[in-house]
């Protein structure tokens, strides 16, 4: 069965996952734990520990399990009080991390609780904060950084982080690594910033495939065509760069242009010919739709088999 590493985090990576596992394939996700929004937010600073939200929606994009257990981990708390907008996946994550002392064990038990078919490792058991520098200062904190991608010259974290000692054998014995959609400077670069997943992959033998995003995000990536999100990967890939990009080549409807337009943000143009002469193999097909609230989404069907399909060949 062939393998593959995934990168990322939040509702892109889980799209794509949520494709992948109908495939038969060795999936192993690699999360960040440096978002510091909403209910992950709170956790994280009155229970000390890593940020748990992207691990829990990834588990859950993973599960093999009924309809209703999944719609129990998504309920999110709406009334007045103390648990008020946190998701029950999270307060769940967040008492295992506790009863089994650290994110990896809470992790474990929680894909057995799923019947996750494949691995999902957290980038680390630290509590990190993402890290922006620039000319004008620093930045502290994904929202920051967010914000203020404009003014940053280079991502670090607060401090050294110490990986997941499972994450460097993973990539050593992948057939494949993936860097999903979602997020660039607050998903998916988190990854590629530390020394160590760096050095793993430049050891690798294994191709690096990058699922191209389909919109761009206000603040982060205004104006990025696939070929920017590309060269922004590249700068933090150290001796490896990207090897092979999937982008959608459909059509986009004109009242979802529009609203995207009235959200500032904008379909991310595939620019073939700067993408190839960065030396990167293209891959496209159809693979957008448009998700429930009206925005699009990856077709995690076609996604994952242009992914199948390529280490098929």
């Amino acid at each position: 069965m062939k393998k593959i590493v995934i990168f990322g985090g939040g509702t892109g990576l889980s799209c794509i996952l949520h494709g992948l596992k109908l495939f038969p394939l060795d999936v192993t996700a690699v999360i960040a734990v440096s978002d510091d929004g909403s209910s992950t937010g709170v956790l994280r600073e009155e229970l000390d520990i890593p940020a748990v939200g992207d691990l829990g929606k990834v588990l859950l994009a993973m599960a093999n399990v009924d309809d209703d257990f999944v719609k129990l981990l998504r309920y999110r708390f709406e009334k007045e009080g103390s648990l008020k907008n946190h998701p029950v996946r999270n307060v769940l994550l967040a008492a295992l991390i506790d009863l089994k002392g650290n994110l990896t064990e809470a992790t474990k038990y929680m894909s057995q609780l799923l019947q996750v078919k494949g691995t999902v490792l957290p980038i680390t058991e630290e509590k990190v904060d993402l890290v922006g520098h620039g000319k004008a200062g620093d930045y502290y904190g994904e929202s920051e950084v967010s914000r203020n991608v404009e003014k940053i010259e280079r991502l670090t974290y607060d401090h050294p982080v110490e990986i997941n000692p499972e994450i460097p054998k993973k990539i050593a014995e992948a057939d494949l690594i993936v860097l999903s959609p979602g997020s660039l400077y607050t998903s998916t670069l988190p990854h590629l910033i530390i020394p160590d997943i760096q050095r793993a992959l430049e050891k690798a033998d294994a191709p690096i495939m990058y699922i191209a995003n389909l919109g761009t995000q206000p603040g982060e990536t205004d104006g990025y065509t696939v070929s920017d999100h590309i060269a922004a990967l590249n700068r933090y890939l150290g001796e490896r760069k990207v090897d092979v990009v999937i982008a959608n080549e459909g059509d986009v409807d004109r009242d979802i242009a529009g609203l995207y337009q009235h959200e500032n943000k904008s379909v991310v143009d595939l620019d073939r010919y700067a993408v190839e002469h960065l030396g990167v193999e293209v891959i496209t097909d159809d693979i957008m739709r448009i998700g429930e609230n009206g925005w699009i989404r990856h077709d995690e069907l076609k996604t994952a088999y242009l992914v199948f399909s390529y280490l098929m060949r």
